[in-house]
């Protein structure tokens, strides 16, 4: 059984990887400002997360530390995230729709949450070298 091997933990990893993709597409927003007919791009992920979550009846899930046993309840499935580009408006004359005010303050939100994010696994990380230190 890994220690890291937790829903949690999971969700985290997910959370941070669609976090790194969503500054990598903002970037690309950026950078793409002044391309003629070039249509924004965002990525999808806490939308996906809140569908998947509301989706079924609430249910208890058993914890398995050995992969032989039953399986209890239903195991939530994490979704991976997905970039969707924005075909339906135009700013500019030349049909792009990059807004460089609106993507720099998405870029300042994201870094935000990422630092959130990395600040709360390292305290998980905190607790757990506690835990195992036996202080």
């Amino acid at each position: 059984m890994s220690l890291l091997d937790k829903p949690s933990w999971n969700l985290m990893e997910r959370s941070l990887d669609a976090s790194a993709l969503r500054q990598k597409v903002i970037a690309n927003n950026i950078a793409n400002v002044d391309t003629p007919k070039f249509k924004r791009s965002d990525v999808a992920f806490e939308e996906l997360l809140q569908d998947q979550m509301h989706a079924g009846t609430p249910s208890i899930e058993g914890r398995r530390t050995d992969p032989r046993h039953f399986v209890i309840g239903n195991s939530t499935h994490i979704p991976n995230s997905e970039v969707i580009e924005d075909k339906s408006t135009a700013i500019n004359n030349n049909l792009n729709n990059v807004d460089m005010d609106y993507e720099m303050s998405l870029m300042a939100k994201n870094q935000l949450k990422y630092n959130a994010m990395i600040q709360q696994m390292n305290s998980e990380f905190k607790k757990m070298r506690t835990v195992l230190g036996g202080r």
